[in-house]
């Protein structure tokens, strides 16, 4: 079921990007090692691979959209799994899971055609 426009997850994405870097000081684990770079890298990542997607909120539309949304899936369950798999979760878990899971919905329930991609240019076929 794919409720959310293009738009809107191109919004969340760069408002999600930064509150991934920003994460280790919001919550209080910035104590180096993966427990504060996991979300820094994916947090990163998901900025730079948005101002590439082809939708309304990209800057250079080289990344079509459902590779977009695979990449937000892929960056969900590695960030969702990461307390476990890099050994941090005596430290903290819920800020990995529960953004890693936003991730996972969010690809998985978001429009694979935007309406615009760019300022002017409509997809094909409209």
């Amino acid at each position: 079921m794919r409720i959310l426009s293009t738009r809107i997850h191109g919004a969340l994405d760069y408002v999600i990007g930064a509150v991934l870097v920003l994460a280790p000081w919001l919550f209080g684990f910035a104590v180096g090692g993966p427990v504060q770079w996991v979300p820094i890298l994916i947090g990163v990542g998901v900025i730079v691979y948005s101002t590439l997607t082809a939708y309304e909120m990209g800057f250079m539309p080289v990344i079509s959209m459902p590779v977009h949304l695979m990449l937000d899936v892929a960056a969900g369950v590695v960030l969702a799994l990461s307390p476990w798999l890099f050994g941090f979760a005596q430290i903290i878990v819920w800020p990995h899971l529960l953004v890693g899971l936003l991730a996972i919905g969010g690809g998985l329930m978001t429009e694979t055609q935007p309406a615009v991609v760019g300022p002017t240019t409509t997809r094909a076929g409209d």
